[in-house]
């Protein structure tokens, strides 16, 4: 018996480390093993998304096979090749519990280089895994690929995964789900069924030669032509009755719907006719219950709600619209989804909701304020009471000299008046291996010309510095950061996502942040805390955070416009003092330059 338990653990040990190093061999086998001492059953089943799943004691370990790769897709009446991960659009849903360990294998066979961003991980010393190009890591080239390899730690909920390079997240996302640890209840009642819904943006033509074609222009580039719901537009459109998203319900049921606003550049309202939704999540973070009739979620955000099918059976329609409330183009048509109740034909027309109007900024304003941390027992809200270092970023338009393009200016975005300037390599190595001359650490606490940042439009002295230009944080010091929205050219309103951390948003206001009043009106109980926040038109939203999380972390907005137009920079977290608070060393397999 001695013998054979040798023999069994024997086996685990090595299908353990063949499986950790190898992450599955070949596409279409998904195969399950389960262990704790000794080895249990072996199922062999077929499957599009390649995944091994490995159980060690109370950590398993998920194993993805992602292939990059072009398939023709029609919307709209209009078929065109589209980058997709394993042929899947949107891209399939990585699933996993709180403590495990996820490899995902991404093999890049489309025509454009590529890296993905697991949206909300928090990546612990473990900035490899994270995924923007030349931030963390140089691209996945054509014809090679790179496993992310990263543990799931102290996070629970929906979160997201993108391409991170040009704009390739158009087409290239999926959602995150992560479940409690086993034996761990929601802390809200229990639902029926969950289903998640990626709200997104469609373009007829190559999203990246529209990209081009305005950057050669030095204008925006042409808006998307239509929003989507589970990649389908819905039956507003035309030649949409094949690509419209339904969900069926029984009547008195209770719903989770897992809501992600992948879209590229539109902040969003969300409703369902004749029913209201309690929003219970955020950004993988509970909260406070709420019920509401609509929600906003900004690109990059997540939110989970719960939905009671308690109408008369019939069907109806979940809508999403943009919300723009200053005077900038944008693709304002409305794309639905059908919530259609057990029973009833599909000949029944479903009923629109009342949507928000686009403008309506004032039910924005008090949405935003109904967010709450849970701060329960075992779910605690630690905000940073103290702070070490007060940070000061203005957000801003700007236009600089370009006399190839049409008006002899190209428009640009900054933060500080700084426009970021993308390296050549990674950030990351080149911080661990103390490349020298890559970037610089002088980005500036504060603007360097303070001004009325929201009165009268300037449309003057709008160019802007550029540069590689990084904040260096001391390890484990507080950090508040407030980022104040300027009308340089025009006010807008920009989600902000910073990676490798969540924060606590304490505060947030219209008009020009004042550092003598303001700060007495934080929250500093329960106030939300997320991954990305939008910062108000015309306004000032400040956040806290403690950072012990050594790397190089990204800060950008989340409109991928204002990205490309440089409206981002990178904080460099220094190591910390124990072996375990320092940067790991970087996979044998990154990509190289």
């Amino acid at each position: 018996m001695a013998k054979s338990g040798v023999f069994v653990c024997g086996v685990a040990t090595v299908l353990f480390g063949f499986l950790w190093f190898n992450p599955v061999p070949a596409e279409g086998a998904v195969r399950q093993y389960q262990f704790d001492v000794s080895l249990s059953a072996c199922t062999h089943s077929l499957g599009l998304l390649i995944s091994v799943h490995i159980r060690l004691i109370d950590m398993s370990i998920h194993s993805w096979w992602f292939q990059v790769q072009v398939k023709n897709v029609s919307r709209l009446c209009h078929a065109k090749p589209i980058v997709t991960v394993n042929g899947r659009f949107p891209g399939p849903t990585i699933y996993a519990r709180e403590g495990d360990r996820v490899l995902i294998n991404v093999s890049n066979h489309a025509q454009y280089n590529m890296s993905i961003h697991w949206h909300g991980l928090k990546q612990y010393r473990n900035g490899w895994a994270d995924g923007p190009a030349y931030i963390t890591q140089c691209p996945i080239q054509t014809g090679s690929s790179y496993v992310y390899a990263f543990n799931v730690t102290g996070q629970r909920g929906t979160l997201w995964w993108h391409a991170h390079i040009l704009w390739l997240r158009a087409t290239v996302y999926g959602a995150i789900v992560i479940m409690p640890k086993q034996g761990t209840p929601f802390p809200f009642p229990r639902p029926e069924r969950e289903e998640i819904i990626l709200l997104g943006e469609w373009w007829h033509a190559d999203v990246e030669e529209v990209v081009k074609q305005g950057n050669n222009l030095g204008l925006p580039p042409n808006m998307s032509d239509a929003h989507t719901i589970n990649g389908k537009p819905g039956p507003l459109f035309p030649c949409s009755e094949k690509h419209t998203f339904a969900m069926e319900v029984e009547q008195g049921k209770t719903y989770l719907l897992r809501i992600i606003n992948s879209a590229l550049n539109d902040e969003l309202f969300f409703a369902i006719a004749g029913h209201n939704v309690t929003v219970v999540e955020i950004d993988a973070v509970y909260t406070k219950p709420f019920t509401t009739q609509a929600l906003i979620i900004a690109p990059g955000q997540t939110t989970n709600v719960l939905v009671r099918a308690n109408q008369l059976p019939g069907r109806y329609f979940m809508a999403v619209r943009p919300f723009i409330d200053v005077p900038i183009p944008v693709d304002n048509k409305t794309a639905t989804a059908i919530l259609q109740y057990k029973g009833i034909p599909n000949t029944v027309i479903p009923t629109l909701p009342q949507l928000p109007a686009p403008n309506d900024s004032a039910l924005v304003l008090s949405y935003n304020k109904k967010l709450r941390s849970l701060n329960s027992p075992k779910y605690p809200a630690n905000i940073p009471l103290k702070v070490d270092r007060h940070l000061f970023y203005t957000v801003g338009l700007g236009m600089n000299s370009c006399p190839t393009c049409v008006n002899g200016t190209r428009l640009t975005a900054s933060l500080n008046n700084i426009s970021f300037v993308m390296p050549q390599i990674g950030l990351l190595q080149a911080h661990y291996f103390k490349t020298k001359g890559v970037f610089r650490t002088d980005f500036p606490d504060r603007p360097p010309t303070p001004f009325n940042y929201t009165g009268a439009p300037l449309t003057a002295n709008l160019g802007t510095a550029k540069g590689t230009r990084l904040s260096k944080i001391a390890f484990n010091s507080t950090v508040e950061l407030v980022l104040q929205d300027t009308n340089l050219l025009t006010v807008e309103s920009h989600p902000f996502h910073l990676h490798g951390y969540n924060f606590f948003v304490v505060g947030t206001g219209i008009g020009n942040f004042n550092p003598a009043k303001d700060p007495a009106k934080y929250n500093l109980v329960d106030p939300p805390e997320r991954n990305t926040v939008g910062v108000p038109t015309a306004g000032w939203t400040a956040i806290r955070f403690t950072a012990n999380n050594p790397g190089v972390w990204f800060l950008h907005c989340h409109l991928e416009l204002h990205t490309g137009w440089g409206l981002k920079t990178a904080l460099v977290v220094e190591d910390g003092p124990g072996s375990d608070q320092t940067v790991l060393p970087p996979p044998k397999n990154l990509p190289p330059c």
